[in-house]
């Protein structure tokens, strides 16, 4: 593909405008912003990650991977969060996913410790935790407001703050893990997965594309159930004031 045949491809970007105009949907203006953005960035990110696997030198690897943590911490947090601290919260689960995501694969031979792996596996398991991370809070903090009298009442009868919203952060757990454990029940009869299908693309073997699609499912499993764990237990203690009552979220 070259520039011609990518400009030529921005008629998929003019049906969605001409369909948005037509039906008056109002989001001829957020469509054009997105794809100008999309655009930007991605050319940015592809002349970066070019001096990136040139140079390949550990210290870049590093900074791509605190980039990415950080514009993943601060999309979760811009969605202005009652919960204190959110900020850190996220940024200690994002990393901490990424270490042991990365020693484990590192560790035990399965990938080799290079840009060309260590980035764009990086990068998936980063954007994935950002999604179920802002899935989970969205559903914890909706299942903590329709149920505070439960909450009090479990509260005045000596439960533990733990205790009073064990049913909510074991709902939103799940509901955040559902989608990732659904789309994998599918995969390859609905759906030809993003990395498969970029090397069939490339030319490499579906046999050897279907490898390394079935390593980054296994690793989106581990990334859903501990983004969405981590991220309740850290959060569910700032929920409460030292009295042990509940705080209102509105």
């Amino acid at each position: 593909m070259n520039i011609l045949t990518l400009t030529i491809a921005l008629v998929f970007v003019l049906i969605p405008i001409i369909l948005s105009k037509t039906f008056k949907l109002g989001l001829e203006k957020d469509t054009i912003i997105a794809v100008l953005r999309s655009i930007i960035q991605l050319f940015i990110v592809g002349y970066l990650l070019t001096f990136v696997f040139e140079a390949d030198g550990y210290l870049f690897i590093i900074l791509m991977v605190m980039i990415m943590i950080a514009a993943a911490v601060q999309n979760v947090a811009r969605k202005k969060s009652p919960i204190k601290g959110i900020t850190w919260k996220v940024a200690i689960t994002f990393t901490f996913i990424e270490i042991l995501t990365q020693g484990i694969l590192i560790g035990f031979n399965i990938t080799p410790p290079t840009a060309q792996y260590i980035i764009p596996i990086s990068g998936m398991i980063i954007g994935n935790s950002m999604v179920l991370g802002i899935l989970f809070l969205n559903r914890f903090l909706s299942e903590i407001e329709t149920r505070e009298d439960e909450i009090d009442l479990i509260l005045s009868l000596g439960g533990t703050s733990k205790q009073a919203v064990h049913r909510q952060l074991i709902q939103a757990i799940k509901a955040s893990m559902i989608p990732t454990i659904e789309s994998q029940k599918t995969i390859g009869l609905v759906q030809l997965p993003g990395m498969m299908s970029g090397q069939i693309i490339a030319g490499a073997s579906p046999i050897q594309a279907v490898q390394f699609q079935l390593l980054i499912l296994f690793l989106l499993l581990t990334t859903a159930s501990v983004t969405s764990i981590m991220l309740g237990l850290l959060s569910y203690p700032t929920l409460f004031n030292k009295r042990m009552q509940l705080l209102r979220l509105r």
